[in-house]
Parts: structure tokens; C-alpha cells; sequence
């Protein structure tokens, strides 16, 4: 256990960002290690969603190190949600996980899939880590302290969203979920060129400069998204609702976001084609 965290005291991001890194390369091993299978054991969730062996794989380790490190600071995972909102309704800090996001992409087998955990403090993310497994890459996150690029077990890299925005404008956008609002926002949006990516490493693609707005006109889950808000907004950037307020956790029964644009050339209204 870190010393000082595993307390009612509030979290501290930067005495945890280590052993979080720490966390998110194992649970990344463990994924990896059914990815080069021939086995990925999928089942189905209730939902009708695909469900592998990684991702429990992921959830185990994930867990179990979170409990060691921090054993007084409960733990969501998309894997075991079903924590009631009377009980989680109270936690002032929380860690938010998703042991692989991007199960099509997994499947898919295009490495566009990440492990994300992100520490909930007051309903927004102070801790983001979201990794790459297939890449060897980690990107890290806490907001006023910067953002960083892991590639490897190599020195991490600062990283900082592009401003201003490039024209044409780099969107990125699911390989997976479209629909007519998305091309409406990008009609309106004037000159782009839309970049196809899975799961949340559209956020840190955004946070990195790589690209400059992720609009998702579409329902996504809280665990899908804090961890990369944390990077995001710690590089420069933000997530925000389609009425303009950051993207907040743990404030009501169900986990669904409402729709957001994140963005990281904060000088430019992305609003504006959301507006009647």
C-alpha cells in the first residue's frame, strides 16, 4: 500500500501514478497473453456484448492490485457493476476501471484497444492511466500536473494537445458506432478529414496532438471515458457535454455519459455545430 492512501483522506494522484502504471502494463501481459491465442473465450453479457477471457484476465489482476495498493478506496469495474447507487452514491473518491475497452477491437484484432484506470475524486477524474497493450504504450494523466506518453519501459514524454487546431480539422471518430448526428457535426464543421479509431485511445490521440476533436454523439458508459478525460484534460484539453459542462462521474443511478465532445484546442467554439 502507498503510504498515506489507503485512508478516508483524499487521494493522493501522484503518490498512486506509479503503481497504477505498474497495474495497467501487468493487466496489460495479461490481456496479451490471450490475444496471441487462437482462444479468446468469448462469451456473451447480458447485453448481448461480447465478453473474452482478457477481459477477465485484465479485471482479475486489475482488482487484486488495486485492493493491495489502495484497500480502503472501492473499486468499479465494467466487470462488476452492480455496486446499488445508494452505496456508491456516498464514496467521495473511487477507482472507475475498464479492463479492455474496445472488446471489437480486441477481437478485431487491430490493437485499437486499451485498459483504463482513472481515480474518481468529487465526481471528476484526478488520475488517469490508459494503456495500449498492443502497442507498448501508456499514456498518463493528472489534471494540473500534465500529461505524459509511455512507450515501452523507455523515459515518458511529455504530450500537449495542438493549438491551434489544424486545418483540415483531424477528427477522430468510432470504428464502430456512426450515425446522423455525427455527420451533421462534421458537415457543419467545415474542411476535416476523419480518422477511424477504437475504443479510448481516441481521447489520447487528441491529447497528444495527433489529432484535434473526438465527437461522440452516441451513448458510452463511465468507465469508458474517465480515464482518458484525465489524460486529455491534463494535457491542455477537455470533455464536455453537448451544453458545455465537463463530463462529471457517480452522480446518478445509471452509468451512461450523455453525449460530449472532447476537444483539445480550447480557443475554438466545437459547440457551435451542436447549436439550433
Amino acid at each position: 500500500m502507498v503510504a498515506g492512501v489507503g485512508s478516508t483522506r483524499r487521494p493522493d494522484p501522484a503518490a498512486l501514478l506509479q503503481p497504477v502504471v505498474d497495474i495497467a502494463w501487468r493487466a496489460g501481459e495479461a490481456i496479451l497473453s490471450v490475444y496471441e491465442s487462437s482462444h479468446p473465450g468469448t462469451t456473451a453479457k447480458a447485453d448481448d456484448t461480447p465478453l473474452t477471457a482478457a477481459d477477465l484476465a485484465s479485471h482479475r489482476v486489475i482488482i487484486e492490485s488495486l485492493a493491495s495498493l489502495t484497500p480502503t478506496i472501492p473499486v468499479l469495474s465494467e466487470e462488476s457493476a452492480s455496486v446499488p447507487y445508494e452505496e456508491r452514491r456516498h464514496w467521495r473518491h473511487y477507482w472507475l476501471v475498464d479492463p479492455l475497452d474496445g472488446t471489437k477491437e480486441f477481437l478485431a484484432k487491430n490493437g485499437e484497444f486499451t485498459v483504463n484506470v482513472a481515480l474518481i475524486v468529487d465526481h471528476e477524474p484526478a488520475l488517469g492511466v490508459v494503456g495500449v497493450p498492443a502497442r507498448a504504450v501508456i499514456y498518463t494523466g493528472i489534471p494540473g500536473s500534465g500529461a505524459r506518453r509511455l512507450a515501452g519501459r523507455n523515459e515518458a514524454t511529455a504530450i500537449r494537445t495542438r493549438r491551434p487546431a489544424a486545418m483540415p480539422i483531424r477528427v477522430v471518430g468510432s470504428r464502430s458506432h456512426r450515425g446522423d448526428s455525427l455527420d451533421g457535426f462534421l458537415a457543419c464543421l467545415g474542411p476535416h478529414q476523419l480518422v477511424p479509431v477504437g475504443s479510448a485511445l481516441k481521447f489520447c490521440i487528441v491529447a497528444e496532438g495527433a489529432a484535434d476533436v473526438y465527437p461522440r454523439l452516441g451513448l458510452t458508459s463511465e468507465w469508458d471515458t474517465a480515464a482518458a478525460q484525465a489524460v486529455l484534460v491534463a494535457a491542455g484539453g477537455a470533455v464536455v457535454t453537448t451544453s458545455g459542462e465537463p463530463l462529471r462521474y457517480n452522480t446518478k443511478p445509471d452509468m451512461l455519459n450523455p453525449f460530449f465532445v472532447a476537444y483539445g484546442d480550447p480557443a475554438r467554439d466545437w459547440l457551435a455545430c451542436l447549436r439550433p
